[in-house]
């Protein structure tokens, strides 16, 4: 067993000499494992050798008696053990998200504190493995993912080794039987409540009952997509080259659009990230939208996230930071000009989501959670929608001439026009009442009536809440 992951170190040289190794240790059987494996190579290796261990406020007792449990074990053996407590349900709440997620940032950033004063050549290392990888593809398939999502857990990345990525659950549970190894069970690992512990549970056992070496092989093919990824991605960049522009825009051209279908994605995705400087709310669905606007008329354009934005211009399609960016021809110069003209409903601001704008409309502030039978908010000035049902970006405006909303659950359309006839809004109010919209479908009229079409149901997987706060224009 050693042996092995001594090969696997080497082989994506994770550890060179000299180096600081920060294991994240939680007194589980897998980071136990990786913590004495770790000793052992340190042994052939010089490195110096830190433990991180979190405490997530979670599990009360138990919790504390696996931070005490690693502590004492470090003491034992003189490894610096640092702890890091967070309140993860308060930060979830906080935040607007799950607690598995939330603890996922809160560990990120206990690494990222003890990592800051030590040398640049300081290595985290966790102890994911073959099964963790295996999960990580069936929960990112189950979702809708490409391939960069069915590439799973890679060995190296951004300063990130995972030493256990060779081996499989139980083949870890044997090394911890023959040698002896001390660690700790986690309770929640045994419940169904979270949707890792159910595919862990039960889609994986299903899985090697088909074939014994089902793990395995999705482990391979893992390794066969991460190296398709590499190659779609350097023949995107390739094809980026000559669309970037001076001013910090993209223009995608005939010839681009010429390609093949993969690698225009490639290239539309990879260019939105560098624009943003993210990727979290970047979709196919965005993608889709750039590449439909080379069908579209010269002038026409979209909102996307992260205030980014596409404009249909003379031979290709712009992408840039919206207002920011620099045009490049006179049709886009024009289009720009006429976008700029305040007429009534075509005042229009990015809304971040999550996040919070502050415009003349108002304040608006969005979180993201994950559903789970919550009771809704049923408040004037917040509400909650089914985010998975949303498409494209958001944006906050007055109304416009063809703009819509579902009337009921069976998606008819209403125009905005009748729906605030029939709430009775007055006349001389209806240009000036902000709106919660994606293109020409009006999600919410704020502090009114929302779009039925996203209402919360039992299928409901992750929830949007938008607060408005109303501001007094005549101050």
């Amino acid at each position: 067993m050693y042996r092995r992951v001594r090969e696997f170190i080497q082989k994506f040289k994770m550890i060179e000499r000299g180096d600081t190794v920060v294991a994240g240790v939680s007194g589980g059987g897998d980071s136990m494992a990786m913590l004495s494996l770790l000793l052992q190579y340190r042994e052939e290796i010089p490195f110096s050798l830190r433990v991180v261990h979190v405490h997530h406020g979670i599990r009360g007792a138990e919790a504390d008696r696996d931070r005490d449990f690693v502590k004492k074990y470090c003491e034992d053996r003189g490894i610096s053990c640092a702890v890091h407590h967070y309140d993860v349900p308060g930060l979830a709440r906080q935040w607007g998200m799950g607690t598995e997620e939330a603890g996922r940032i809160v560990r990120r950033r206990a690494f990222a504190e003890e990592a800051a004063d030590l040398p640049a050549q300081t290595r985290i290392a966790l102890a994911h493995h073959r099964d963790d990888l295996a999960e990580t593809m069936l929960h990112n398939l189950a979702r809708g993912t490409g391939i960069r999502g069915l590439t799973g857990i890679a060995a190296v990345q951004d300063g990130v080794i995972r030493p256990l990525l060779c081996l499989e659950k139980r083949e870890i549970a044997l090394y911890l039987r023959e040698k002896s190894v001390p660690f700790l069970e986690d309770s929640t690992n045994l419940e169904d409540q979270y949707t890792r512990n159910r595919i862990r549970h039960h889609v994986l056992p299903a899985l090697e009952e088909v074939n014994s070496r089902a793990v395995a092989h999705m482990a391979e093919t893992a390794q066969v997509l991460c190296q398709a990824q590499e190659y779609l991605e350097e023949q995107s960049r390739i094809l980026l080259k000559k669309g970037r522009k001076a001013s910090g825009s993209f223009f995608f051209s005939e010839d681009f659009f010429g390609q093949a279908v993969i690698l225009k994605e490639y290239g539309i995705l990879l260019a939105m990230e560098e624009l943003s400087g993210q990727r979290k709310d970047l979709s196919a669905v965005h993608v889709r939208q750039v590449l439909e606007l080379w069908e579209k008329q010269t002038g026409r354009r979209i909102t996307l996230p992260y205030g980014l934005e596409a404009v249909r211009g003379y031979g290709g399609v712009y992408l840039r930071k919206g207002e920011t960016g620099q045009e490049t021809d006179k049709e886009s110069l024009e289009s720009k000009r006429r976008s700029c003209v305040r007429k009534s409903g075509e005042n229009s601001w990015f809304l971040p989501v999550p996040g919070e704008l502050k415009c003349p409309l108002g304040t608006f502030r969005t979180e993201i959670f994950s559903w789970k039978n919550q009771k809704i908010e049923e408040k004037k000035y917040t509400k909650w929608l089914d985010y998975d049902k949303i498409e494209g970006s958001l944006n906050i405006r007055t109304r416009k001439e063809g703009d819509y909303m579902a009337a009921d659950r069976e998606g008819r359309h209403k125009k905005l026009t009748r729906v605030m006839i029939d709430r009775k809004i007055p006349g001389k109010e209806r240009d000036h009442i902000p709106l919660v919209a994606a293109g020409q479908e009006i999600l919410w009229i704020a502090g009114d009536r929302m779009n039925d079409r996203y209402r919360i149901t039992g299928e409901t997987r992750r929830v949007l809440q938008v607060q408005y706060t109303k501001e007094d224009l005549r101050q």
